[in-house]
């Protein structure tokens, strides 16, 4: 059954080829796939990075006994001479910008610090792009904290939009790999801003996309999915993430992009609502109410995606069928033992989804009040929301609600018809152009990827950082 609702294939296409390692490696650890698959996997996204030592180990257990080709010992020396050369180039506005006398004479305005600098000290715009050639070589190798810091100094100094994105997008995926959760979250809330700003976005697929019809759309579209995809380590890491996924992925934009473009993020809004029950004090409105808005977005989507986690919701919201919710909560086990942001989360997930179900741990009696309130609770929009009468003789629950008014029946059914139209009319213009539609590539982060880290507290192991010594 791990094997069954296993996602890591539906979240791969949407990640960096660096934070497929930690998936990867979790799935090594808990013997999910067989392990000469996933070895060779690993070793083939590795093939494309400077991870040159990580990469030998990797070959050594596929090919146990058998020397390195001369084209591995060259890609060696290669990754050796780059970092040398990087070195030499970044060094000297590194010493500069880090000296505390220059960093309190650096303002908010980017314009006038490249020109302090410039002035000052001769800083070329030449220097400041090779910070980004580091940090995107740091990443490659590896050393993601570095990475991190380069990519840092240069978006304070970079003033065109070119690289800023791919920067943006680095920086982000450094901060993960290195498991700073809170400069996680924050760049996470950065590069949200920037998508939603409406600003041109560079494209993140095949560059041909850039004038297509509605390719602006189609653009930030995929950007918002590979974002969510990238929120999925931040979210089940940070201290108050489950709150904060629940309320970006209720928003309406996101919303309309998981059903759109990842059905399958179900499974996470579904456990994040459950895991985050018993904190829900002091939250904002859309986390209280976030369960029933959720049971009804899984009942629109059912026919794309379920498993047992979305499931045991509707057995006990929609279906009040706690027997099957029984079932349901026992095979959601399996899957959150398997599922590399969830595991950790299994003894609040099963502590809380318990207290929903009345027939896992209730009295009849207490059964009786838990309904009530649950139905006198629900949002007025609710399937739940209505009469209810509790027959404990017969042990039926039966419910009522007046049928909604047929315009609003349709107004419900068609919501974000235009936006899918208009994404649907992008993908035919690029087809009827001679071109396949991406399918699962959104962006092109300017190749700041690689291999390796450690994604998840605790998820596996990372490969380890192989910076090359000049």
């Amino acid at each position: 059954m791990a094997a069954q609702y296993d996602l890591t294939t539906k979240i791969i296409p949407y990640l960096d080829r660096h934070l497929v390692f930690p998936l990867l490696s979790f799935l090594s650890e808990h013997e999910i796939f067989p392990a000469e698959e996933l070895i060779k996997a690993q070793y083939e996204l590795a093939t494309n990075t400077h991870m040159v030592d990580y990469i030998a180990s990797l070959y050594q257990q596929i090919h146990p006994g058998e020397e390195f080709s001369a084209e591995f010992l060259k890609k060696r020396e290669d990754a050796v001479a780059t970092n040398a050369r990087l070195s030499e180039e970044t060094d000297p506005v590194m010493s500069v910008i880090q000296n505390p006398e220059v960093a309190q004479n650096l303002r908010q305005d980017k314009l006038q610090n490249f020109n302090y600098l410039k002035e000052t000290f001769g800083v070329t715009s030449e220097q400041i792009i090779s910070l980004y050639n580091m940090g995107q070589f740091q990443f490659s190798i590896g050393a993601y904290s570095a990475a991190a810091d380069y990519l840092y100094h240069f978006r304070i100094l970079y003033t065109p939009n070119d690289l800023l994105m791919s920067a943006q997008w680095g920086k982000l995926a450094s901060e993960i790999l290195s498991g700073d959760w809170d400069k996680a979250l924050d760049e996470l809330n950065k590069l949200k801003e920037v998508i939603e700003s409406g600003l041109p976005l560079v494209a993140l697929s095949a560059p041909a996309t850039a004038n297509a019809p509605g390719s602006a759309a189609l653009t930030q579209l995929q950007a918002r999915t590979w974002l969510m995809h990238w929120s999925l380590f931040v979210y089940f890491n940070a201290e108050e993430g489950r709150a904060a996924l629940l309320e970006t992925f209720l928003n309406s934009t996101y919303l309309n992009t998981m059903q759109t473009s990842c059905p399958w993020l179900l499974r996470y809004l579904a456990a994040a609502s459950i895991i985050s029950r018993k904190g829900t004090a002091s939250a904002s409105r859309t986390v209280r109410t976030s369960l029933p808005t959720i049971v009804k977005l899984i009942q629109a989507e059912q026919y794309q995606y379920s498993d047992p986690i979305t499931t045991f919701l509707t057995d006990v919201y929609v279906d009040f069928d706690f027997e099957q919710a029984q079932k349901s909560l026992k095979e959601a086990e399996t899957v959150l033992d398997s599922d590399f942001f969830l595991w950790e989360f299994k003894g609040e997930f099963l502590e809380n989804a318990r207290d929903l179900s009345a027939r896992l741990n209730l009295s009849p009696s207490d059964g009786e009040k838990w309904i009530v309130n649950l139905i006198r609770d629900s949002d007025s929009r609710s399937s739940l929301a209505g009469d209810a009468k509790i027959d404990l003789e017969q042990n039926v629950i039966s419910t009522s609600k007046p049928s909604a008014p047929v315009y609003q029946s349709i107004i419900e059914k068609t919501k974000g018809l235009a936006f899918r139209t208009q994404v649907l009319g992008a993908a035919m213009a690029k087809r009827a152009s001679g071109e396949a539609p991406a399918e699962g590539e959104v962006a092109e982060k300017e190749n700041v990827g690689g291999s390796g880290g450690k994604g998840r507290r605790g998820g596996g192991k990372a490969p380890p950082a192989a910076a090359p010594e000049s």
